[in-house]
């Protein structure tokens, strides 16, 4: 379908951008890129995209059921129709985004999007599926109100490009434009962790409901960007799940309804942080800080690339695809996204991920050729990795951390 290629051009197009302004700023004498937040920021981005391809069809009919059954108006397709809808699509998105930053339970699946200590168009990509699923129940409003699912889904893409370019240090002010829409530095301020600037500018396209709400502010002291406390690791699994699992230690340790109900529906900073370092002590278990070798980067590179072309060809070729081809492509990609998250923080079991990608490649060679030929060679491939898994695993530890380990 003609929408499935649109995203499927969008992968490229947006990594164009990327580029573009990773060579401008570095002609510029500026360091707005950092390896391992680059590769954290698309890792985030490459699983959102890859999740939507199967969610996108059950949004689109919930905001159809909902238009069908319950719609207050049908509103007539014309001029007026979709000023209208522009301007209801971006309040509605204001106030997503604020409660989104106020209360925790929504907070919990946006705090992935400010994650990063870089700021450039890579960190756009930090959207979670679990935040698209939370932004839909907000935009529900919209069949609600009387506008038809194909128009919503039409104005809610622009809504997913637009953002896109406010993600920028390379851009300054713009002029008269900054008492109007959001800006580049509109958007600086709101990710940035500085006191005076938290909780400011939620505008997705528009500024006005900031400052009708009283949440603007301009940006004059250099952003600090990320959280208020660093994250310090560039776990995929971590980055996604730590706050919910912050959020139930919370919950099991008030004490009665009234303190659950308010760690489910308080706001983020009533959280005790030592519930955070409590969880990295017992599960993340934090290393010193370690260099990048040269192994690891060009092995996380390729890993990052080979994701992006998985990720194009399923999006672009879906209908072609059978379910169980589908899932070995989506599965093979998520571990891979795992394992570079893993790579980067040293784990040692990263070298089981490989192999359990090397048995989805297996099993989707068989399903694409269910031959004799191709099952002796499976067999034969699969005796000499286990036979020789031991010295592979050596070479592999010594060609990824040989600096590292010295």
């Amino acid at each position: 379908m003609m929408h499935q290629k649109f995203f499927a051009y969008a992968v490229p197009l947006f990594l164009f951008f990327i580029a573009l302004e990773y060579v401008y700023t570095k002609r510029k004498g500026k360091n707005y890129f950092q390896f391992a937040e680059t590769v954290a920021n698309l890792n985030v981005g490459i699983a959102e995209r890859l999740l939507d391809v199967f969610t996108i069809i059950p949004f689109y009919y919930f905001f159809d059921y909902i238009y069908t059954h319950y719609a207050f108006f049908h509103f007539k397709i014309g001029a007026l129709a979709y000023v209208f809808l522009f301007l209801l699509t971006d309040f509605v998105w204001y106030w997503y985004h604020r409660l989104a930053h106020e209360i925790n339970v929504f907070w919990a699946v946006h705090i992935v999007h400010h994650q990063s200590d870089d700021f450039n168009y890579t960190v756009s990509a930090r959207i979670t599926v679990f935040q698209s699923v939370v932004r839909c129940l907000f935009w529900a409003a919209l069949p609600l109100v009387g506008f038809p699912p194909y128009i919503i889904a039409t104005f809610l893409l622009i809504h997913g490009i637009y953002p896109f370019f406010t993600h920028t240090q390379a851009i300054g002010k713009l002029g008269w434009l900054e008492y109007i829409i959001v800006t580049p530095s509109h958007h600086r301020v709101h990710h940035s962790s500085n006191p005076e600037y938290l909780d400011k500018n939620y505008g997705d396209m528009l500024i006005i409901w900031d400052k009708l709400f009283g949440t603007f502010t301009k940006e004059k002291d250099e952003p600090v960007y990320g959280l208020t406390k660093s994250l310090n690791s560039h776990s995929f699994l971590w980055q996604h799940f730590h706050y919910m699992l912050e959020l139930t230690v919370a919950f099991r340790s008030a004490e009665g309804m009234k303190a659950k109900t308010a760690v489910i529906f308080g706001r983020p900073d009533t959280v005790d942080p030592r519930y955070r370092l409590y969880l990295e002590k017992r599960l993340l278990n934090i290393r010193p800080s370690v260099p990048t070798t040269n192994g690891m980067r060009v092995y996380i590179s390729a890993q990052t690339a080979i994701s992006l072309i998985l990720l194009f060809c399923l999006i672009y070729w879906i209908d072609s695809l059978s379910f169980a081809q589908s899932f070995l492509l989506s599965i093979f990609i998520i571990v891979s996204l795992i394992n570079s998250g893993a790579i980067m923080e040293q784990r040692n079991w990263i070298f089981y991920l490989e192999y359990l990608r090397m048995v989805i490649l297996l099993t989707a060679t068989w399903l694409y050729f269910p031959n004799m030929l191709t099952g002796i060679s499976i067999l034969l491939l699969s005796v000499i990795l286990i036979y020789f898994f031991r010295p592979i695993k050596k070479r592999y530890f010594a060609f990824m951390y040989q600096t590292a380990l010295g």
